[in-house]
């Protein structure tokens, strides 16, 4: 990697409790039965604004936001929610079973206290400055500070055009919207920082999509997502001023997000000088560290790794084309756009990373006198980035987290666990969940360890027979070696075992199973999504009922039959 600066409690309605009424006219005020909610933006009321407030395509000029509000849909119909999600930002059963509530969260209408807008930035996208981005389909509704004091902005994807919209329609279509609405709170329990979702709404109005952009467009379902983060400033959101040569907003931007996002910086409304800025920068290389050694550690690819998809507080954000690891392939990306160059693939993730930051630190260089302090953050990215990654590792294969206490040869065993994955195309999740079970007393001789524990324990990890076959000693040898290591610790099995299982879940959203709950949910059963929600709020432990349960299936390996299928393994951008 470049060094250089200078270079949930889910729940699901079915369709038959969902609500669908006609849409009122735009920005309609209603109210939720019990929800008390507390609005305080102060995105748009600390930072500059758009004068123009015609919803327009347009190039927006010295201005952090649009105003803008959702344009109504025909039917909006409740299909999903967080529960445990609305209930921290103080949101009862009875408000989301309200018909007010699809209306608010489908687009048709704002609670008292509501002020929209859709935010402006730019970005680089696969390694080039695209200029003016913004929020083309996102429109935040304001941001509420719970009864704990915690900040969530509310922000619908898919709502309508915005002046940032360029020639799409602002709209999303519920094959994305599931997608997004269940990776992201996938992601939550799995323990990696992201935004959250708190509902789904179906439109009841048709999208033109071009998913295979191969010139054959298709009527899609509509649906809205409403995601919720703390904040969803982006890297983008400053390079858009950096670009434009607004020094004075720029530095705006920056000490709104310090002060307001960042507040341990500033304590009793400390001066915000070089040494606070720098220390910001450095908080934020090593939160985008800490995130990616996340992804890492479950699979997760994230397929778009532009400037304007990285989150400044360390979030996961943008959910599109994505996926988790099946087969361990380093060079797998999950978008079908980044086929060519594979500049997003799973291996790359920590470098493009840093790249971000480095283009991060080039838009906020104009601020700082001494640029050794963006250099400082730049490397605290790549020292936080290996210390944390080293111990994920080790806590993944079993060893000792504090690299003295580790066995001698625990680096080499790592790497060569690796490339024994990758060489015998085994699963990744589900080679690190059977390790994980690997007893304490292995039979003697070789033959009879590729026998009674391989054939056992790592029955569904194998993608190719013949490799399997052609490595079995090689993973037997492995595997003595492995096992020899990890026991001078002194753990017994059942501390290693749930070390280990703490670590490495027995469940990720592998695309196919999302694709299986899309499916269906455009045939009006959200059977799947439901028990997907459900599923996924514990995805390290195994259910007790596990082999017999129809949630068996979700932990195997991905069936030949997903290989090449639309949606499940490579995507394309288009929602």
């Amino acid at each position: 990697m470049p060094h250089s600066f200078l270079h949930m409690d889910s729940r699901v309605l079915e369709p038959t409790a969902s609500v669908s009424h006609a849409a009122p006219a735009t920005g309609a005020v209603t109210s939720l039965p019990e929800a008390r909610l507390a609005f305080d933006n102060r995105f748009v009321r600390e930072l500059p604004g758009d004068p123009d407030t015609r919803n327009l395509r347009r190039q927006v000029l010295g201005a952090a936001y649009s105003r803008v509000l959702p344009t109504p849909v025909a039917a909006p119909n409740l299909l999903a929610t967080s529960g445990d999600l609305c209930a921290r930002l103080g949101l009862s059963a009875a408000d989301t079973a309200s018909p007010a509530f699809a209306q608010v969260f489908g687009g048709n209408a704002l609670v008292d206290g509501m002020d929209p807008w859709a935010a402006c930035y730019g970005g680089h996208q696969f390694g080039n400055w695209a200029g003016q981005l913004g929020d083309g389909r996102a429109i935040s509704l304001g941001e509420v500070v719970n009864a704990a004091g915690e900040r969530w902005e509310l922000q619908l994807k898919g709502a309508g055009p915005t002046p940032y919209s360029r020639t799409a329609d602002g709209r999303a279509v519920l094959r994305s919207s599931v997608r997004e609405f269940l990776c992201s709170e996938a992601m939550h329990h799995l323990g990696v920082p992201t935004t959250r979702a708190l509902s789904l709404v179906a439109t009841g109005e048709p999208v033109l999509r071009d998913m295979f952009y191969d010139g054959h467009p298709a009527m899609e379902p509509g649906a809205i997502v409403c995601r919720v983060a703390p904040s969803f400033i982006r890297f983008g959101s400053f390079e858009i001023f950096a670009a434009r040569n607004d020094r004075a907003r720029l530095a705006q931007l920056v000490d709104f997000t310090i002060a307001r996002d960042f507040p341990a910086l500033v304590p009793d409304g400390a001066v915000i000088d070089d040494a606070v800025r720098g220390a910001w920068f450095r908080a934020v290389c090593e939160r985008t560290a800490t995130l990616v050694v996340h992804w890492m550690r479950v699979g997760f690819v994230h397929g778009v790794l532009n400037t304007d998809n990285m989150s400044i507080l360390g979030l996961t954000i943008d959910y599109g084309p994505y996926g988790w690891l099946d087969d361990f392939d380093p060079h797998w990306t999950p978008n079908t756009t980044d086929a060519q160059g594979r500049r997003y693939r799973f291996s790359q993730q920590p470098a493009i990373a840093q790249w971000n930051l480095l283009r991060l630190a080039d838009a906020i260089a104009p601020l700082f006198g001494d640029v050794t302090l963006l250099q400082g953050g730049i490397d605290a990215f790549a020292d936080t980035y290996t210390a944390a990654y080293d111990a994920m590792n080790a806590a993944k294969f079993g060893f000792d987290v504090r690299p003295t206490h580790r066995h001698a040869d625990a680096t080499t065993i790592i790497r060569e666990g690796y490339r024994l994955l990758y060489d015998a195309a085994m699963d990744f999740t589900r080679t690190f969940r059977a390790l994980g079970e690997v007893p304490d007393e292995l039979p003697e001789g070789d033959d009879a360890l590729a026998r009674d524990v391989i054939a056992v324990v790592f029955d569904d990890v194998w993608y190719d027979e013949p490799k399997r076959e052609a490595l079995r000693d090689a993973f037997a040898a492995w595997l003595r070696r492995w096992h020899a290591a990890t026991r001078t610790d002194g753990r017994p099995f059942a501390a290693r075992r749930a070390a280990m299982h703490a670590v490495n879940p027995w469940f990720v959203l592998r695309n196919y199973i999302a694709q299986e709950a899309i499916d269906a949910a455009t045939r009006g059963d959200l059977s799947l999504v439901h028990t997907l929600l459900d599923v996924l709020r514990d995805p390290y432990t195994t259910p007790p009922d596990h082999a017999s349960s129809p949630s068996a299936r979700f932990a195997a390996r991905r069936p030949e039959w997903a290989r090449t299928k639309a949606g499940c393994s490579m995507l394309s951008c288009s929602s």
